[in-house]
């Protein structure tokens, strides 16, 4: 009976592939898209390859259709693709082409979007960081530069994928223009290059662009299907109210629903409710609308690949769990069976059962990594320099940069200014750490002590993701501008600008990183450590590095991905099929040394355990005004939208900060904003890096993370809201970094979380 069972599924997944396997068309359609001919509702799932071990691939694809999925989303990372300029990589966890026969393997048809830029939480937004050697370069624009080398990695991309096209028999059915334009620019030029060059290397393949329901009309080109990125919660009727108005006819698809959100050092973990992420699913389906979940499943962003958003700098932990329906190791999570409940409705048949996990969850016992090199011996070259140089300018992508100087003689207390370090510093004198320069707190100004002519000033630079959200994407990495020392002389202030510079480079090589000599010296501090973990059953386990300051992690090879004390993640995933019975090599680098330098493999990963030394709420008393005589610049009342809302107060108003006091919501709501524009003298935004979040009366940081940060971070699917029950009024303050002249603010609260105001600036 088995052998029979055995067969007919054999049997449908040959007439599956085979349905694929002949050359076909999708094409848009009024009001739907169609594929050979007969309506088609795309239901799929992105997930990412270079995220998920290559063993797991198959693994992966199966949990997707046996969701109850139809085809698989795809990024192409162009900086996965083509570290170094003009050499590309298309094997191992980059083999993208396999990728896709896998999916057609399993009869899933796949979307692809290769960019250039794919923002996905990734390192610069897949572009690749020796672009800004070129330092006039001007990343997504006609850059003549920029979009030869685009032009090239597209093509070499066409190189692998071009033959798996429909057209070609093959299983992919639609192409993304660029990603996201306008969270980014207007250029419609820009976009219509990169449209023209896609068009030419995969002739005849439906080609779409993708933005906000806000902004997407800005760069829309009329010859591409178009359509709309939000996420669990949304109003879908108004997502798609404009894209209606002008398209009636035009097939409705979300390429990114957004089933959780990623997660950034010092913050909590994030999470959305399942209900709500089914609920929006079922609603579109039931009303034909197609969509991509994102993520279906996240997987890890192994090595040095997690980028960092902005406005300011806030970068990405390694896993990318996503609060996804099936987990960072590729199991189903609550999720995943309420929304494979939901699919079953709009599937005919019976889904395929779900499979078994593809490997068991292993517990791995203590080790000490007791064998250490110190940083400063494991530097692979050095350099002099009359003045501080980036990474770039050193021909370094990424890694640890050691800057080292002679002090002069300062006899008093003194102001160390390290303008613009990317993106964590150490700061010694001689041997004697002084503290630390954090860019995710703003960090450039540490207290010296005085010092004597001759020190040694030492400043260790470790370089974390690069900005993958924003026109900060141009994001240069080590001490980007000078260093300087302000202190006073015979009464008078003076500032000395440090010059002539050794420098250490230590990339994050393994191939370097093990060939370096190792010895027990017992050493505690910063180092690469190196020990053995002893596995008696391979299978996936989580590496706990809560007693390590923060660095990367290698096992048997193998980068996964950075740690920090700090949290919220303290485990690592190591997935099973890089583990072997017996010995396994385990290898710390470590800039702030660890309390203990142990680790220990767990069956269940730790996503949400802050350990910071300062409160990561915005909740300081002595941030907040006293407000009780001053004069508000605008009062009134907000009506319940979930469009964008503007107070002006005309003439413009000078000053620092700006409160808003929230006297009254809609319905009784918790005080909330999703998000919040400061406008200038002409009518136009201030620059969203200039503001910063100073004071909230109340954040939630229970479930959802709605820290005030949220309310500034450029993204209309989060928000800063209150705690559950809070009264009002309830005070926000946000700091514009210097006196500014206001006129105006523009705010987006859609759920009524602003009724009554009260605004204030001073």
């Amino acid at each position: 009976m088995r052998t029979i069972k055995r067969l007919i599924l054999v049997t449908l997944l040959l007439c599956m592939t085979s349905a694929l396997a002949g050359a076909g068309e999708f094409v848009a359609g009024k009001g739907s898209f169609m594929l050979n001919g007969k309506p088609f509702v795309v239901k799929a799932a992105e997930l990412h390859y270079p995220r998920i071990p290559r063993p797991y691939w198959d693994h992966r694809i199966k949990m997707c259709k046996a969701l109850g999925m139809n085809t698989i989303c795809i990024y192409v990372f162009w900086n996965l693709h083509e570290p170094r300029e003009g050499q590309f990589n298309f094997e191992g966890n980059a083999d993208v082409a396999e990728f896709c026969r896998l999916a057609q393997q399993n009869g899933m048809w796949v979307i692809v979007r290769p960019g250039p830029y794919v923002c996905a939480e990734w390192e610069m937004g897949g572009l690749p960081w020796w672009l800004l050697k070129k330092k006039d370069i001007e990343l997504r624009h006609r850059d003549p530069y920029f979009m030869e080398r685009v032009k090239a990695f597209e093509t070499a991309v066409a190189g692998q994928l071009a033959p798996l096209t429909i057209a070609n028999g093959g299983p992919v059915i639609m192409m993304q223009v660029e990603n996201e334009y306008g969270s980014y620019g207007t250029d419609r030029e820009y976009v219509g290059e990169i449209r023209d060059c896609l068009r030419g290397l995969y002739p005849g393949t439906t080609l779409f662009q993708c933005d906000w329901a806000s902004n997407f009309e800005n760069n829309g080109l009329d010859d591409l299907v178009w359509t709309m990125n939000f996420g669990t919660g949304s109003d879908i009727t108004e997502q798609f109210r404009r894209l209606g108005q002008l398209r009636p006819d035009a097939p409705k698809m979300c390429s990114e629903f957004w089933s959780g959100w990623f997660d950034k050092w010092g913050a909590r973990h994030e999470t959305r409710p399942a209900a709500d992420m089914v609920e929006g699913i079922d609603e579109m389906l039931s009303r034909g609308i197609s969509f991509s979940l994102y993520m279906t499943h996240g997987g890890t962003s192994f090595g040095h690949w997690a980028g960092a958003n902005s406005p300011g700098y806030a970068p990405d932990v390694t896993s990318y769990d996503y609060d996804a329906p099936i987990d960072e190791s590729g199991r189903a999570t609550e999720k995943y069976q309420l929304l494979r409940q939901t699919l079953q409705k709009y599937t005919l048949g019976k889904l395929p059962s779900v499979p078994g996990p593809a490997a068991p969850i292993v517990a791995v016992g203590k080790t000490t990594l007791h064998r250490v090199s110190t940083l400063e011996s494991a530097a692979q070259r050095t350099l002099d320099s009359r003045v501080p140089l980036c990474f770039e300018d050193m021909d370094l992508g990424h890694g640890v940069a050691i800057y080292t100087t002679t002090l002069p003689e300062v006899a008093d207390s003194s102001l160390l200014i390290v303008d613009e370090a990317h993106d964590y510093v150490l700061v010694y004198v001689d041997d004697t750490l002084v503290g630390a320069i954090d860019r995710v707190r703003n960090g450039r100004v540490i207290a010296l002590p005085p010092v004597h002519r001759g020190q040694q000033l030492k400043l260790v630079v470790e370089a974390m993701g690069r900005i993958n959200f924003g026109h900060a994407i141009k994001d240069y990495k080590g001490i980007t501008r000078s260093v300087s020392i302000d202190t006073e002389i015979d009464g008078n202030d003076v500032t000395i600008n440090l010059k002539d510079w050794h420098i250490a480079l230590l990339p994050d090589d393994y191939a370097h990183l093990a060939s370096l000599t190792y010895s027990d010296n017992g050493n505690s501090g910063p180092g690469i450590y190196k020990g053995v973990l002893k596995v008696n059953k391979p299978g996936d386990t989580f590496i706990n590095l809560e007693r390590w300051g923060k660095g990367q992690l290698w096992v048997n090879g193998h980068a996964l991905g950075r740690f920090w004390s700090i949290g919220p993640q303290q485990t690592l995933y190591c997935p099973g099929c890089w583990l072997r019975k017996g010995d396994n090599e385990i290898m710390v680098m470590d800039v702030e040394g660890p309390v203990q330098p142990v680790a220990w493999g767990q069956t269940t990963p730790e996503l949400d355990k802050l350990q910071l030394k300062d409160n990561h709420l915005h909740n300081n008393p002595g941030d907040r005004p006293d407000l009780n005589s001053a004069t508000p610049v605008a009062t009134g009342t907000l009506g319940q939208s979930a469009s964008w809302q503007t107070v002006s107060w005309g003439q413009p108003r000078q000053g620092r900060y700006l409160a808003i006091e929230i006297n009254g919501t809609h319905g009784g709501v918790d005080p909330a904003i999703d998000e919040l524009r400061v406008l200038g003298v002409d009518g136009s935004p201030l620059p969203a890096d200039r503001l910063k979040p100073l004071y909230a009366d109340s954040e939630n940081d229970l479930r959802g993370n709605h820290t005030l940060d949220k309310l500034l971070d450029l993204q209309e699917s989060t928000r800063w809201s209150a705690i559950p029950g809070t009264p009002t009024p309830c005070l926000v303050v946000i700091d514009l970094g210097a006196d500014s002249a206001m006129t105006g603010v523009s705010l987006l609260a859609r759920d009524g979380g602003i009724a009554s105001y009260r605004i204030f600036i001073y």
